[in-house]
């Protein structure tokens, strides 16, 4: 909309405004039940449903132009909408005489107003139920909306799920993160538990991209195959560097796929496993001691910074050396790049806040009635998470012209 339509429109308003007197009035009689601020909200959406009825007639109330023409005016129905707020108004919906007028800003059998449904798909995305959120309107806002209703509403999600899922992608990313998370489920009368694969990318400009979510009874390298399959069917081509678990089989699995992709075994799953049964008390030590070894200048430095971790611990925890040493060669790829890249994989920001987000809604349900569900609530939250996503990694650009020089790699191109 242009600045000087804008200004003519509030204009309008204006001079529609002082044709009030708001003197004396109470509050109750400003925005009560029957108050004027509903009545006039009544008429906003009959004058708009009105002019959608001379839309659809090819002419105006009273004009002569629709005598003889085979469909007119045929009164009115009263009906109950729920509005933006939450609160509800009835207004006159017109009628003709043929029955085929549809209108568009409430469509026939629907009760919301547009900004309702985005109400109800908000509180769905932070793991409200439908039981919950019809609840809360009720309890909240005196309104009573049934849980079909609302389960309808949010189904309309899938139809986002889908086609955010099968987007085309970028020809090439420098780095790609490949997590998995549990989650439960109802199938076939019992709960079971799932396995949620994220593949979380960090494109050309720096930002993180989401590239899809997909649903398994296990998790496996196998099935990781096929997502990584599907990605290349989706339009890429190649992977500077993939970030993943110590899972069997994983590294041949994007290999198979993307053959020229280097292989970073993941330091924030690598962390996590090593820390998964030390103490409290010695956890921050702990942490703060295999740091020096993932943040060292060198790979060399980084395996000195090992031994110095285990002649410290190896008493009280063998087995976290013992782990770093059988993985090192999968564990010290990213020592190739500028630390900047490096940071970008070591650092649990790009992966962890957003197993947080996802995590924090599974903490909220002990359970999904069906796959749909847990599709449509977690690409919700995804969609709230990368609202966030606005900024690159800290000196980014340096870090790939650094990695583009040092690798022989081009974004276009792919190894020189």
């Amino acid at each position: 909309m242009t600045a000087k339509r804008q200004k003519k429109e509030k204009d309008v308003i204006d001079l529609m405004l002082d044709q009030l007197d708001f003197h004396g009035m109470t509050k109750d009689e400003l925005t009560g039940k029957d108050g004027l601020l509903r009545q006039l909200t009544s008429r906003f959406y009959e004058r708009i449903l009105n002019a959608e009825m001379d839309e659809h007639l090819g002419y105006k109330k009273h004009d002569n132009a629709g005598d003889h023409c085979g469909n007119s005016r045929n009164g009115y129905s009263e009906k109950t909408v729920i509005l933006d707020d939450n609160s509800t108004a009835e207004i006159h919906v017109p009628r003709d005489r043929n029955s085929t007028f549809e209108p568009l800003i409430i469509p026939k059998h629907e009760k919301r107003t547009p900004l309702f449904n985005d109400h109800i798909i908000s509180m769905y995305s932070y793991g409200m139920s439908c039981r919950d959120i019809q609840r809360h309107l009720q309890e909240v806002y005196g309104v009573t909306v049934s849980a079909d209703l609302i389960s309808h509403v949010t189904e309309a999600v899938m139809l986002d799920v889908k086609e955010w899922q099968n987007r085309p992608l970028d020809k090439s990313y420098p780095i790609l993160f490949l997590d998995a998370l549990r989650v439960n489920c109802r199938q076939d009368g019992r709960t079971v538990n799932k396995a949620l694969y994220v593949a979380l990318a960090i494109n050309w400009d720096g930002k993180k991209e989401v590239l899809g979510l997909w649903l398994a009874d296990t998790e496996g390298a196998k099935f990781w195959a096929g997502v990584l399959t599907e990605i290349k069917n989706r339009g890429t081509e190649d992977i500077l560097i993939a970030c993943m678990d110590g899972l069997t089989g994983f590294p041949d699995a994007v290999r198979a796929v993307f053959p020229d992709t280097h292989i970073q075994h993941c330091i924030v799953h690598m962390v996590r496993s090593s820390t998964k049964f030390v103490s409290y008390k010695d956890l921050k030590a702990v942490c703060k001691d295999l740091k020096e070894v993932y943040s060292a200048i060198t790979a060399d430095a980084g395996h000195d910074a090992l031994e110095a971790f285990g002649k410290k611990w190896n008493d009280k925890y063998p087995m976290i050396q013992a782990a770093w040493e059988r993985n090192w060669n999968e564990l010290i790829e990213f020592f190739n790049y500028p630390m900047d890249i490096r940071k970008a994989i070591y650092t649990t920001n790009a992966i962890e806040s957003l197993n947080f987000s996802l995590r924090k809604i599974t903490r909220n349900k002990s359970s999904f009635p069906d796959d749909d569900s847990i599709y449509k609530v977690m690409y919700l939250a995804i969609r709230n998470a990368s609202k966030r996503w606005t900024m690159p990694i800290r000196n980014w650009a340096l870090a790939v012209n650094q990695a583009i020089n040092c690798k022989r790699y081009c974004p276009k191109k792919g190894y020189l």
